[in-house]
């Protein structure tokens, strides 16, 4: 086994499925965090378990949290319409301080197992506009881990790899196909079905339809018939 540990964020889509391949290729020792944080569906968290199974994952916990009891997104809030369509500014998918929230429990939790390295599949080319995927934010926040644990101030402090941040869908997809990740198994739709099966319509099903058919590689996802 590596001394080298690596906290990495799976929500059971194709962005981490691919973020948690490229960790384990690097050597580390992974360590995968899902959050059941209000989301419409449990298909992705079930991806998530069964990717963590796959990847062979030292630890892989889901950690309960009630942002749905907020409210103020298409993903947390029953009463606000998924859209199919492209709209001006931060869609209404954006679910409020969502990765701040979710990289503080993954820096407690690297910080307990004394891992100085968290992975992340945010993305800032072929995304939907969300303030808390660009690299702004996570330098923001890597500042943030190192001023405010113990572990920052007294071991050399951590890092946050976001090693899809500057690729198209398609590059993603390249890669994680080098890594032999399978995207049959992952559910990257906003609102998919009890099966896992995808609506084909909202704006993570048409980025990720548009990356296969850029990368000329096969669409392996389940839609809904």
């Amino acid at each position: 086994m590596t001394s080298k540990k690596a906290v990495v964020l799976l929500s059971g889509g194709l962005d981490s499925a691919t973020v948690l391949a490229i960790a384990q290729s690097q050597g580390y020792e992974c360590y995968a965090l899902s959050f059941d944080y209000g989301q419409r569906h449990s298909s992705e968290l079930e991806a998530a378990s069964q990717l963590s199974k796959t990847f062979k994952v030292s630890e892989h916990k889901t950690i309960q949290l009630g942002m749905g009891e907020f409210g103020g997104s298409a993903l947390t809030d029953d009463s606000i319409d998924v859209p199919t369509e492209k709209a001006a500014g931060i869609p209404v998918t954006y679910v409020p301080a969502r990765n701040t929230v979710f990289l503080s429990i993954a820096l407690g939790w690297a910080e307990a197992l004394n891992a100085w390295d968290i992975f992340i599949g945010v993305n800032a080319v072929d995304y939907s506009g969300y303030p808390d995927c660009r690299p702004e934010f996570i330098k923001a926040f890597e500042n943030l881990a190192n001023l405010a644990t113990k572990a920052g101030v007294e071991e050399g402090g951590f890092k946050i790899h976001t090693p899809l941040i500057n690729l198209s869908k398609a590059q993603i997809i390249k890669k994680g196909a080098e890594l032999n990740v399978d995207y049959s198994t992952t559910v990257s739709c906003y609102q998919a079905n009890a099966k896992g099966e995808a609506c084909g319509v909202c704006e993570s099903c048409r980025l990720r339809q548009q990356g296969f058919e850029k990368a000329k590689i096969d669409d392996p996802t389940l839609y809904e018939s």
